[in-house]
Parts: C-alpha cells; sequence; structure tokens
C-alpha cells in the first residue's frame, strides 16, 4: 500500500488505520474496530495457575518462578519490549536478569512453557492461546496492561470496494466476534 499497490482491504492497528486515514490512504468513514488484544501471562496446562491479579501480587509471582520467557526487547516486538517496562515498573529487573528467556525469532513464546524451559510466559494473549498446552493464568494486571486495538479500513484506490464493505459486515457478525473470542481476542 505504501507503494501505491491497489489493496481492497487493510487491517491493521488502530493507530495504523487511523495514520493512513489521516494521509488520504484509507477513505474517511470507511474504518471500522474488530477486537483489541491484551498482553497475559501463561502456564503449562494442567500446571497451578500463579496469582496475577495486582501488580504486587505479578510481582511475587515473578521473583518465585524459576524461568519466563517473552519476546527479545532488542528484536522491538511490542510485547517483549511491554513486558520489559513491566518488569522495570516493578522493580525487579536485576531479579529478573537470570531468569529470562527469550524464543528464537518466529517462534512463539508458548512453546518454551510446552518445553519446560520456562514456567511462566508473557505474550499477547491470542499468541499464547496459538500454543497447544498452555493455558492462560490471567492478563497483566491494571495498569501494567497494553492492550492493542485491530481495525480495517478500506483504501481509496480499492478496486471493489463494495466487496471491501461486505468482508468488514462480516468481520463484525456474531460468527466472527465467536471466533476472536476462541482465540483470545475482546470483540468490539
Amino acid at each position: 500500500m505504501a507503494d501505491g499497490e491497489p489493496t481492497d482491504l487493510f487491517i491493521g492497528t488502530r493507530e495504523g488505520v487511523s495514520g493512513l486515514i489521516q494521509a488520504g490512504t484509507i477513505s474517511a468513514g470507511s474504518d471500522a474496530t474488530l477486537a483489541s488484544s491484551g498482553m497475559g501471562i501463561a502456564v503449562r496446562a494442567g500446571t497451578p495457575k500463579p496469582d496475577i491479579s495486582t501488580p504486587d501480587a505479578l510481582k511475587r509471582t515473578l521473583l518465585a518462578t524459576r524461568a519466563i520467557g517473552y519476546g527479545n526487547p532488542a528484536a522491538g516486538g511490542a510485547s517483549g519490549v511491554h513486558f520489559a517496562k513491566v518488569i522495570e515498573r516493578l522493580g525487579i529487573v536485576e531479579q529478573m536478569k537470570e531468569k529470562t528467556k527469550y524464543p528464537s525469532p518466529g517462534t512463539f513464546v508458548g512453546s518454551m512453557l510446552v518445553s519446560g524451559e520456562v514456567d511462566l510466559a508473557a505474550q499477547q494473549i491470542p499468541e499464547l492461546f496459538f500454543v497447544k498446552g498452555v493455558e492462560l493464568a490471567g492478563p497483566l494486571p491494571g495498569d501494567l496492561q497494553a492492550t492493542t486495538v485491530f481495525a480495517a479500513g478500506i483504501p481509496v484506490r480499492a478496486k471493489d470496494a463494495n466487496a471491501a464493505r461486505a468482508l468488514i459486515t462480516f468481520l463484525q457478525s456474531p460468527e466472527a466476534v465467536a471466533v476472536y473470542k476462541a482465540k483470545g481476542f475482546d470483540p468490539k
């Protein structure tokens, strides 16, 4: 799209869609918010779920864990960058250094839970749901949470704007909402 390639529908973050509307790339008024995704902590399926209900409880849980996995913040992924900031806000950066493990590029941190390499994993909730053998302990508590909102919009150069509108309508249907929920998203 940035190079002028015609596209019938764009789905991305709300910020991305709004920016493209301001730039004149997506038609104003064609956009729709679809769902959002927060960050969570997961455990290996069948293991006890730790208390992460408050920032203090999360801090105690992190300090007590043998190992935690999350995206390498140096790689620039939003989840890893945010979770590194959470650890910083909790004041436990030094204590977590030896306990922190990062997944290989292009892999989900949940796979580290399944293999036993870590006991906790932090990532966007839908990405945690993607890995079989992983259970959500819960979302990050309170103001430690980071939510990503996803939206769709129709580019001004769309070849078939009517088909794009029909797809947006479907993406807001009860059938689509059921899939969002099953995959860990919060439908809008």
